[in-house]
């Protein structure tokens, strides 16, 4: 699944909710609600009758549309959708599915058109990379176990070599996650070797990975990958961030998580937090603010993407529903 589609427009945002986008129901039809559910999500250039022919295509097979969001940008010719809906998969295959949406697709002449139904497709394989702090990344391993995280993590990469007895290694090594430590070597950032690590992902999540990738991975790779960083940026660049904004005295610190692109740290946003700190804050809790902000943010940028929430909208912009 690769984000980047290049579009010229400005935003204006519109939502249907539920109450707009309700399916039919047909004589004899069952009032028992079904109990699966799927998402799907539209892009294609704008026309009549699209809301139609979606809400349609569900009703037709059973199914009920639980809710469901429209972007449609001001003066350009772009829709975006994304419904979440339940069905019976008896009455409703999932290799069906796929069909009646594909046709749809074809007939609007879509540049994007995804199902997903959580309870029977496979989950999404992930590596995670992480540098020295742990905070990220431990906060990602104990979401997987809880099963909060919609994803299976493959494997852990990182460039710092972690003691055998660390509560990281521990873990990993009671849930059988490999963990792979591939340091630079006199300018050589092993790229080579990383990415025969994460050919069978469908993405990647940078937790504080604090190395480059370069143009040539990304292209290689050719999957999105997610990144977090403070919040702070363009402010307060280089070694410790913290610290600088600390002593700066701010008074909002915050957490970003976006795409990779060769550009660093500019790729298109997919979600920010912030919280106030104040003269009272010592650096350890202004510390711990801004690390569980990452967490958090990180977290739920990672849902997002999962859950069908986030479509590339203009060069580096996204529609996030």
């Amino acid at each position: 699944m690769n984000f980047f589609r290049k579009f010229s427009s400005q935003p204006h945002f519109s939502k249907i909710t539920k109450r707009s986008f309700n399916s039919f129901k047909f004589p004899g039809d069952s009032l028992d609600p079904p109990h699966i559910h799927g998402i799907h999500v539209f892009h294609c250039p704008d026309a009549v009758g699209i809301v139609a022919k979606l809400s349609e295509c569900i009703a037709s097979r059973g199914g009920n549309i639980l809710g469901a969001d429209v972007f449609v940008p001001e003066k350009k010719h772009v829709f975006y959708s994304r419904s979440e809906f339940a069905f019976d998969p008896s009455k409703w295959s999932r290799e069906q599915m796929d069909e009646d949406f594909g046709k749809i697709a074809k007939t609007f002449n879509a540049l994007k058109s995804v199902v997903r139904v959580p309870d029977i497709d496979q989950k999404y394989k992930i590596a995670v990379f992480a540098s020295k702090q742990d905070h990220c990344l431990v906060d990602l391993l104990h979401a997987w176990q809880d099963g909060k995280l919609p994803v299976d993590i493959t494997r852990v990469i990182s460039n710092h070599d972690r003691h055998p007895d660390s509560h990281v290694m521990r873990f990993l090594e009671r849930q059988r996650i490999p963990y792979h430590f591939v340091k630079p070597i006199a300018g050589d950032r092993r790229e080579e070797e990383i990415l025969d690590l994460v050919q069978d992902t469908d993405f990647l999540v940078l937790a504080r990975y604090m190395q480059i990738l370069s143009g040539d991975f990304l292209k290689r790779y050719g999957k999105d990958i997610i990144n977090i960083h403070h919040g702070l940026l363009p402010s307060f660049k280089g070694g410790n961030p913290s610290r600088q904004a600390f002593n700066c005295g701010v008074k909002l610190i915050g957490a970003t998580t976006h795409f990779v692109t060769e550009e660093l740290d500019a790729g298109p946003i997919i979600e920010q937090m912030v919280e106030r700190v104040s003269h009272r804050d010592n650096f350890r809790t202004f510390v711990q603010k801004s690390e569980n902000l990452e967490k958090q943010c990180l977290s739920k940028a990672i849902r997002y993407y999962c859950e069908l929430r986030v479509l590339p909208f203009v060069e580096n912009k996204t529609v996030v529903f």
